[in-house]
């Protein structure tokens, strides 16, 4: 299986996160007296850390400046991921199984790069991944590929045979429009509703428990 490989997101895909990351915007600005609309929370969904702070203090109006808000939202986040966050259910036992069958695979992920780490190790997944790379690497963001290619030049595969799971539609574009096999993973309707998810991606499924990974391969092969 040498010429396949796998690039996961974190938040929303391997780690039961995402809800964190939208309740510390919802909780700083509701403490501060400001109500984030629904479009703001959709903005907020595509955008990095340092886009989202300059939004949640320019649009918003919260903070005394961008990097105030970071400040918060880092404290907050850095003590989710340190003695919180959980993978996903099934997602270890996956990871695992590709190992097993000499399958590289690869974290691509908007998390900055100490919290990612952090989770990482904490989940379990570091002993697996050949590279774990943050957009904030790279100063870019998942609305271009560039942290998916930087992913892949450790896996040594080309974009037609290498696989990236995301629980996001906008990743899922990007993915696709570059060239990559997509596998989509339900996770909430902010980061993108069932319908949207697979209108995107190659297949959807609600959880790792329901991807056997010996079918996962015939498929890929097959495909």
């Amino acid at each position: 299986m040498g010429s396949l490989g796998i690039i996961f997101d974190c938040d929303g895909t391997l780690v039961d996160s995402m809800g964190a990351w939208h309740e510390v915007d919802r909780a700083l600005a509701a403490e501060a007296g400001i109500a984030l609309t629904k479009a703001d929370t959709d903005a907020i969904t595509t955008m990095s850390l340092d886009e989202a702070s300059a939004y949640l203090h320019g649009q918003c109006g919260l903070g005394e400046s961008t990097a105030a808000v970071k400040a918060m939202i880092f404290d907050r986040m850095r003590a989710f991921y340190a003695n919180e966050v959980e993978a996903r259910p099934g997602a270890l036992a996956f990871v695992r199984a590709m190992h097993e069958r000499g399958v590289p695979m690869a974290v691509a992920s908007s998390t900055p790069p100490d919290m990612l780490a952090t989770c990482i190790e904490r989940c379990g997944f570091a002993p697996y991944m050949r590279a774990v790379v943050s957009v904030d690497d790279l100063q870019t963001s998942k609305r271009e590929p560039l942290v998916y290619d930087h992913a892949r030049t450790a896996l040594g595969t080309d974009r037609a045979r290498t696989w990236g799971f995301e629980d996001a539609t906008y990743a899922l574009d990007t993915l696709r429009t570059a060239g990559y096999r997509t596998g989509a993973i339900y996770d909430n309707d902010l980061s993108g509703t069932r319908e949207d998810l697979l209108a995107r991606a190659d297949f959807l499924i609600s959880s790792w428990e329901d991807l056997d990974p010996d079918d996962f391969l015939v498929k890929v092969t097959l495909g």
